[in-house]
């Protein structure tokens, strides 16, 4: 997992010309922001990182997002993260895997408070990405965990994500042959459905 994160890309900057060091980005995930399955570049993260560009809003983008990842495991990883990227902005993309593992909701809900808490204490805002877990798990369960989100957000004051799968749960084409993982053509979905919640975090130095 140690390598995963020395490959974190960053835009290099002329080596001629020092600029002050932009503000990062961590987006803090699972296999859903990790490519799983999609050639390299194609993900959300990838295109977020286009946009931006695009509309000349200078952050550097860290995907440190690990397939299979976990709340425990994005809360053991995000000390160090901080430390050395000292991001501005911290979207955290967690639970799914929780619950495909039988994780305690209260376990899941402390872990998240704790990495909202963590990165708010470094001085970034943060982004609550909200998921749903599939209906075999019971109706009861599955609001609850859908639940947890939106009252950490509340409590926390921090953005939410309603649904990173809003526009496409519903359309099996979208995904992947698991039927978990979206497809290429879903990236550009999950992006529109992120950006509302991030853009007005965003320092924009142009006018638009």
């Amino acid at each position: 997992m140690a390598a995963a994160l020395c490959s974190l890309p960053f835009a290099a900057h002329g080596a001629n010309t020092p600029e002050p060091a932009r503000p990062v980005i961590v987006v803090l995930g699972d296999s859903i922001s990790a490519e799983y399955g999609l050639p390299r570049d194609t993900g959300w993260v990838a295109l977020m990182r286009k946009r931006l560009s695009e509309e000349r809003i200078d952050y550097s983008v860290a995907n440190a997002s690990i397939s299979g990842d976990t709340t425990s495991g994005g809360r053991a990883r995000l000390p160090a993260l901080m430390q050395r990227l000292k991001p501005s902005i911290v979207i955290v993309e967690l639970g799914a895997n929780d619950a495909l593992r039988g994780v305690p909701l209260a376990t899941t809900e402390d872990n998240l408070r704790t990495i909202i808490e963590q990165a708010q204490q470094g001085h970034a805002k943060v982004v609550l990405v909200g998921m749903y877990v599939p209906p075999n798990y019971g109706p009861d369960y599955t609001q609850k965990f859908h639940g947890l989100y939106g009252q950490l957000s509340k409590q926390l004051r921090v953005p939410l994500v309603p649904f990173m799968l809003a526009g496409i749960a519903d359309k099996p084409e979208m995904f992947q042959a698991d039927q978990l993982h979206p497809t290429v053509q879903a990236q550009p979905v999950l992006l529109d459905n992120v950006w509302p919640a991030v853009k007005p975090l965003l320092r924009t130095s142009s006018p638009h």
